[in-house]
């Protein structure tokens, strides 16, 4: 395979990464997001928050940059569950519970108000980012064996037993006992920016969190980030040829697809299978640079690989120019010492 390494490793670093300006106004709304809710709970006179969790692909640092700045900013608000009461003293729905949150949060100043989705809390902002607030209730139970602690999410199907830092975890633990954690973060990263890579793809395609999973499950680990890339990408589609559904890793008996013929996982297999014929050129004996680069672009929908092609050839020309200036320069200064030590030149 023509070794594109260090150019499938600038395009991770340079468009599918979040920059950290980005990852700062992030965690700025994050912020901003929990003192308005904090503030708008006090006063409703409702119950003050245990914590907040950070989830999702937040929490895994496995978000890809996006040119309309569409991020889910995942942020789990938890209460005491003997604090979740309604006004008459009895325990408040998983709905009810939303819709205290909706309510506190909402102080009025969003172009969109926030929304109760099915399992969390929708806060929009203008620039295309928008924050989910999953709500949790902490639940104490006394057992033979003593105190049990638990999490339930306020759902749409109600109080469904659920922690999203198990989800995190788990995936930690993943990366920790892979061949390298930090390239599989990246191998995750860049098949999600895959997925994305086209709009017309993104209604249909096997969900971020899905891609994860597949990735824990198939990483091929390589010293050359290009062929890591690859080999996870035919494992993983190998791997969705023969079964379609995804279980869901924290949660027995869950499944993150809808069935054995699930549609977005079978887009995303298609849409593999694609990218591997597409560097199929890269296995011939007589490719050039600028034709794997060409390959590269094709995937992604990009031109990135084939401009840093460009900037390597003016950097080439430019480079005999400059050595020659420098040698001009040179020899000028050599000659001017010489006449200098003559005697010759100009007379004071």
């Amino acid at each position: 395979m023509f070794d594109c390494a260090k150019d499938v490793r600038a395009y991770h670093d340079q468009d599918v990464t979040l920059p950290k300006t980005e990852q700062d106004a992030m965690r700025d709304r994050r912020n901003s997001n929990r003192t308005r809710l904090k503030s708008g709970l006090a006063k409703a006179g409702k119950p003050a928050p245990l914590e907040f969790v950070k989830q999702g692909s937040y929490a895994m640092k496995t978000m890809v940059r996006d040119p309309d700045n569409d991020y889910d900013i995942d942020d789990g608000v938890y209460f005491r569950k003997e604090d979740l009461v309604g006004d008459r003293g009895a325990e408040m729905t998983s709905l009810q519970a939303r819709q205290m949150v909706r309510d506190a949060v909402d102080d009025g100043k969003f172009n969109t108000p926030p929304e109760v989705r099915s399992n969390c809390v929708r806060v929009f902002y203008e620039k295309g980012y928008h924050v989910d607030l999953p709500v949790y209730r902490r639940v104490v139970t006394s057992t033979v064996f003593g105190e049990e602690v638990y999490y339930e999410l306020a759902s749409s199907s109600g109080w469904k037993r659920s922690d999203a830092r198990d989800v995190s975890e788990w995936y930690e633990d993943k990366r920790a006992a892979s061949a390298d954690g930090a390239q599989l973060r990246r191998i995750n990263r860049d098949l999600k920016k895959y997925a994305r890579s086209r709009y017309s793809w993104r209604s249909g395609i096997l969900c971020g969190f899905g891609i994860s999973v597949l990735t824990t499950e198939r990483f091929r680990h390589d010293g050359r980030e290009d062929r890591a890339l690859y080999d996870t990408m035919v494992t993983i589609r190998d791997r969705l040829t023969w079964d379609l559904q995804i279980a869901h890793p924290v949660t027995p008996g869950d499944y993150i697809t809808s069935g054995a013929d699930d549609v977005r996982s079978r887009c995303f297999r298609e849409k593999l299978t694609e990218a591997i014929d597409d560097l199929q050129p890269l296995f011939a004996a007589d490719c050039t640079r600028e034709r794997a680069l060409r390959c590269w672009d094709k995937v992604f929908a990009t031109t990135f690989f084939s401009e840093r092609l460009e900037e390597e050839q003016r950097a080439a020309i430019a480079a005999p120019a400059i050595i020659t200036s420098a040698s001009l320069l040179t020899s000028t200064a050599a000659a001017a010492a010489a006449v200098s030590s003559a005697g010759g030149g100009r007379h004071a």
